[in-house]
């Protein structure tokens, strides 16, 4: 190709027929299941993957999640377990360093029908993770290891990332992702393409998650109700409410998605949990409805007579395609460009680590991953020849990273 240098062109020859190899890889990683509440699966799954990077250099460890909370089905406050998270860190010689992100979680936990893999016709396989993301992280793999055989290796240092928990917020990695932002400039995360024609996500919407447990007075549903306090009752208030939220601010999402609670027909509800999602566009979206919920929550306290107790925050900050950004995905362009690859953008509801990173500071890209679609759905596929055409597109651009090729 033309418009590459003789190390670019010499240190990409051998993906093509590191094709194989890459597969294999993705069908033995797919067989495990990591369901995000699956430890045992993470646990597996973080050792094979540390052998797998290990070649690689650097010093790796599994790094313990945070400590988190959430609301049972009763309203009490419970821990809520993480996996563990492989970190891999290989300084450079330059004083740059690129954070690398991947998940070994999925969305199928064990118990789920969708365990298995197949071919629904020539180069495309069906399976769960096999794009959303251990398709990913096999890309992931092979672009190290093209930049650490090239001579520019050591130009540019790197950490990697893999954390057990992206698919349910990274809650326990959050802190983590945070950490290793700090000691670097860029990121790239290796979430699949945001179409299957390889177009990678632009602007992203934050996303927050709450659980509300709402505590009223139990009361004879025939003989005293005036004394009880329907917690239930409350709870669908609070329901429609918070639904109402999105308008009053068109680029809000909101998602009153679950409730529990309630029991016996003669008995006024005592206790009811509340779970929702809210997407704000922008910074001044989540700070509108950060202060909008408070005045919601309290407004429904007083009309019925309730106390509520609520977890949950705001993970994921809106991510906006900036100048920032900007820099770094037309960097990404052009690399497409000079591999025949037509790489553009679009901007998404979805949210991902690279919502942390990009809050952190960094300019990232996070669709580096391969071309497939129907993610979280049984439906998921993988076209296997994006392996090779997204390593290349990764490989290249950590070559050109190192290169220097961004302004700073």
């Amino acid at each position: 190709m033309p418009n590459l240098t003789q190390v670019e062109s010499q240190a990409l020859a051998p993906i093509e027929g590191h094709g194989p190899a890459m597969l294999a890889n993705v069908e033995h990683w797919c067989r495990l299941n990591t369901g995000s509440r699956n430890l045992a699966g993470l646990a597996e799954m973080a050792d094979i993957l540390g052998e797998a990077f290990a070649p690689l250099g650097g010093s790796a460890d599994l790094r313990e999640p945070s400590a988190v909370e959430t609301l049972d089905t009763n309203g009490e406050r419970v821990p809520l377990a993480h996996g563990r998270n492989l970190h891999i860190v290989r300084p450079g010689r330059g004083n740059r360093r690129i954070l690398l992100t991947g998940h070994m979680d999925t969305v199928f936990p064990s118990d789920h029908h969708f365990q298995s893999l197949k071919w629904v016709e020539p180069g495309v396989l069906n399976g769960p993770g096999v794009a959303d993301m251990k398709g990913g992280i096999a890309i992931m793999l092979e672009a190290l290891r093209t930049l650490e055989a090239s001579p520019l290796a050591g130009e540019i240092g790197w950490e990697v990332i893999l954390n057990a928990d992206e698919e349910v917020s990274s809650l326990g990695s959050a802190a983590l992702l945070a950490e290793a932002a700090e000691r670097c400039q860029i990121g790239l995360t290796f979430e699949p393409a945001a179409e299957p024609d390889g177009t990678l996500a632009g602007g992203r919407k934050g996303s927050g998650n709450f659980a509300a447990a709402i505590t009223g007075r139990a009361a004879h549903a025939g003989r005293n109700p005036q004394d009880g306090r329907n917690a239930l009752v409350a709870a669908a208030d609070l329901a429609v409410r918070l639904d109402a939220m999105k308008q009053e601010r068109d680029t809000l999402s909101v998602n009153p998605a679950k409730l529990d609670g309630g029991g016996p027909n003669n008995v006024v509800p005592e206790r009811a949990v509340l779970r929702w999602n809210v997407r704000p566009l922008t910074m001044e979206d989540q700070h509108w409805a950060e202060a909008r919920q408070k005045d919601i929550l309290a407004e429904i306290g007083t009309r019925h007579d309730v106390t509520i107790d609520v977890t949950g925050g705001f993970a994921r900050p809106p991510k906006p395609l900036d100048d920032r950004q900007m820099g770094l995905f037309s960097l990404v362009k052009e690399c497409g460009a000079d591999l025949d690859q037509r790489i553009g953008w679009k901007d998404t509801g979805g949210v991902c680590d690279g919502n942390n990173l990009a809050a952190a500071g960094l300019a990232v890209v996070d669709t580096m991953g391969v071309r497939g679609g129907a993610i979280h759905s049984d439906r998921e596929f993988l076209i296997v020849d994006s392996l090779t055409e997204r390593a290349q597109l990764a490989a290249l651009t950590l070559l050109r990273l190192a290169e220097g090729r961004l302004a700073a």
